[in-house]
């Protein structure tokens, strides 16, 4: 039998911190705000905290730790980064070294953490808009690609916009601006709609995705920022050790999504 899982954001921690939650968080927590992580040396740190705020729209921090506190307050009070994702990607010298269900033994006191906002926090407030994604409904997943949108950079820190992609009917792609555009800690409005070409997207060859992506005849592929770009920027400056993220595998945050809202 498939084990039901939470609402609850604490209670979907202590999943993943038992190793009982391991898959995509796409879905889980509605209302509250999941996070993209990025780990690195502190001596990297004032760079890359620079380069995010030149690059807000694919960057928008919400947390930093204090160097070698594996701890983000702003974002819950019980919540442990070296544990509680469901599933981590460790970088050596920018290079994928591979994927761990927990950091507790990469963790040191020189590493410092930076969370920023993930666009799975926005899906049900698009629902709730009446913005339909039926790709979700039939079980498609969003996908990501490369860009030829550059960031602005910074020290070490540069490369290409990662852009998530779902497809929305046309219809309702316009409202869907409006509804992300009021959340920029969580990569606000679309960068683009339509022709991916113009961003230089090729559709055949998405950067990665979790399952099947399909854009059918009455819908358009609506392009977000996405968080793997600081996994980008990461690797061009080839930094000893990093660690993130696995794709689609977020940190789920005690912040609601309604906090983060801009007129």
């Amino acid at each position: 039998m498939v084990e039901k899982l939470p609402d609850d954001p604490v209670a979907l921690r202590h999943l993943a911190r038992s190793g009982r939650l391991a898959g995509p968080t796409h879905g889980l927590a509605a209302g509250y705000v999941q996070c993209n992580l990025m780990i690195l040396p502190a001596a990297h740190g004032t760079a890359f905290g620079d380069w995010c705020a030149a690059n807000h729209k694919a960057c928008p921090v919400l947390a930093v730790s204090d160097a070698g506190d594996p701890h983000l307050p702003a974002l819950g009070d019980d919540l442990d980064l070296r544990t509680d994702l469901p599933s981590y990607r460790v970088f050596k010298d920018g290079e994928v070294a591979g994927d761990v269900a927990d950091i507790g033994d990469l963790w040191r006191d020189d590493l410092v953490a930076f969370a920023f906002g993930c666009s799975f926090s926005f899906e049900d407030a698009l629902r709730r808009e009446g913005v339909d994604l039926a790709f979700r409904d039939r079980g498609d997943v969003e996908a990501l690609y490369l860009s030829s949108l550059e960031t602005v950079p910074v020290g070490p820190f540069r490369g290409p916009v990662a852009v998530s992609m779902r497809p929305l009917r046309a219809a309702t792609a316009v409202a869907a601006f409006g509804v992300t555009g009021t959340y920029p800690g969580v990569h606000g409005a679309p960068v683009h709609v339509g022709r991916p070409e113009m961003i230089g997207v090729e559709m055949d060859t998405p950067l990665d995705t979790i399952g099947q992506t399909r854009v059918l005849a009455d819908e358009l592929p609506v392009f977000w920022a996405c968080g793997v770009t600081p996994q980008l920027a990461m690797a061009a400056a080839r930094l000893p050790l990093a660690i993130t993220h696995t794709s689609a595998h977020m940190l789920i945050t005690d912040l609601r999504l309604a906090d983060l809202a801009q007129a």
